[in-house]
């Protein structure tokens, strides 16, 4: 018969000490790989907003034409389908809307008062994935 070895007091302290630091490590290598995933997420994120945000210009072009040229109009339909599959949509300013700094840009204010409402949309802001792509750039009025 083969009798089972006994650890000593130094022996065990040992085995738990090595336990703990082979614990950390793994939480730490843990903690690394999901802080590596979260940057790569942000980082793709940027890139689509960089590369959305570079398209604007165009939109609003767009935009202007087909406001000024009625054999454009059946291309705003076409367009507002695009926008929303891309997940791009025109943040609502209309005048008399409510002024909200964090949707609105204003460029422009008249008036004397203590509430603010958009009088005029200078350039449309956009969402996209639900988030300000781009502020609305507006021109705000002041009424009591």
């Amino acid at each position: 018969m083969k009798e089972k070895a006994t650890n000593t007091p130094e022996t065990e302290a040992k085995i738990a000490e090595l336990t703990a630091d082979l614990q950390r490590t793994r939480a730490d290598f843990e903690n690394f790989r999901k802080q590596i995933e979260l940057q790569k997420t942000q980082e793709k994120k940027a890139v689509k907003f960089a590369t959305i945000s570079k398209v604007l210009p165009l939109l609003d072009d767009l935009d202007r034409a087909i406001d000024s040229y009625a054999e454009l109009k059946p291309l705003e339909k076409s367009l507002a389908k695009t926008l929303k599959e891309l997940e791009l949509a025109k943040i609502a300013s209309k005048e008399g809307a409510e002024f909200n700094p964090d949707i609105h840009d204003a460029v422009m204010a008249e008036g004397e008062g203590e509430q603010e409402v958009v009088a005029e949309t200078l350039r449309p802001g956009y969402y996209y994935e639900g988030e300000v792509l781009r502020p609305a750039m507006v021109k705000v009025k002041r009424v009591s």
